[in-house]
């Protein structure tokens, strides 16, 4: 009796420590597979399963000194935002804004099938509105949930509830919709100081760059090299880091002129005064990411 005992206890530990082995492996490099920021690389599904929706990560939304921008300084039609969302576990895959009649809307898209309904206002005010006040979603071509929402500005901090599919509970979100993620000639009026305005002749000169998005972990150096000619402009942007690949501006991918040390991009300058949307492909993470941020070139520092 005694032996026997012994053999199934021998085999319990045995099979309890080839458990823990296969458990714990790491897949190479998942310590620093996230350089950026933990939100960006976080997976609807994933947060999902794995984490409670009042302790998801809260993201920081909007930008210091934003000011709201209405539909009356925004040309119709529809455009391709970015949208900031204060929680990961509310991740949006695309936004498609449109403007119409002195209004804006807005597809916001979600890969996922977590929520079930969307609610423009707090979570308090979602759990006592009108079921006729709820904002349900249809299916596009790829089987995304589409939302499609009243925005009252843009530059805007707006509360949105979601109805959780499967704890049918709201959460409460702050969303941002980015004007800055708008082509210029989406305005009725250019937000940037020209070249023409600032009368700059050809040649070299220094400016002031100021950079805002992703973690805030990354900078470029300031003041970077402006080159003007034939009445454009050009940027030295040197990064902090060596792990950039590429950089799109206004929908051109350009590739590093310099990788050793600081990665180095020479692009074209929109304009100044005013935040330029830009993409950088960072190589620091597990895999390739994208990283939306703003440069805005000071006019005034230009020497």
């Amino acid at each position: 009796m005694k032996k026997s005992l012994l053999l199934i206890l021998t085999a319990a530990v045995l099979t309890s420590c080839g458990t823990k082995t296969a458990t714990s492996e790491k897949t190479p490099g998942a310590a620093t597979a996230v350089t950026e920021s933990t939100a960006e690389l976080t997976t609807e599904a994933a947060t999902e399963a794995a984490t409670e929706h009042e302790t998801a990560p809260q993201n920081k939304v909007g930008f210091e000194g934003m000011e709201a921008v209405g539909a009356e300084v925004v040309k119709e039609g529809e455009y391709h935002i970015s949208v900031d969302s204060s929680s990961s576990m509310f991740k949006i895959a695309d936004c498609v804004l449109k403007v119409g009649g002195g209004k804006l809307t807005a597809d916001l898209i979600i890969d996922s099938k977590s929520y079930d309904k969307l609610f423009m206002g707090t979570e308090e005010e979602a759990k006592s509105a009108d079921s006729s006040e709820c904002i349900g979603y249809t299916s596009n071509e790829s089987g995304q949930s589409v939302f499609t929402v009243p925005v009252e500005a843009l530059d805007k901090e707006i509360q949105c509830a979601a109805l959780s599919a499967k704890k049918q509970e709201w959460y409460g979100r702050t969303l941002v919709f980015r004007a800055d993620s708008l082509p210029d000639d989406a305005f009725s009026e250019s937000r940037y100081t020209t070249l023409e305005e600032l009368g700059l002749a050809d040649g070299e000169y220094t400016v002031e760059v100021e950079l805002e998005g992703g973690s805030g972990r990354a900078t470029v150096a300031s003041p970077a090299k402006l080159t003007v000619e034939d009445g454009k402009a050009t940027a030295e942007i040197v990064w902090s880091s060596d792990k950039y690949d590429y950089m799109i501006v206004d929908g051109e991918k350009y590739l590093p002129v310099i990788t050793e040390g600081s990665s180095v991009f020479e692009v074209p300058v929109a304009g100044f005064d005013h935040g330029m949307p830009v993409s950088a492909d960072t190589t620091a993470m597990s895999v390739p990411y994208e990283i939306e941020y703003t440069l805005c070139f000071v006019s005034g520092s230009i020497a």
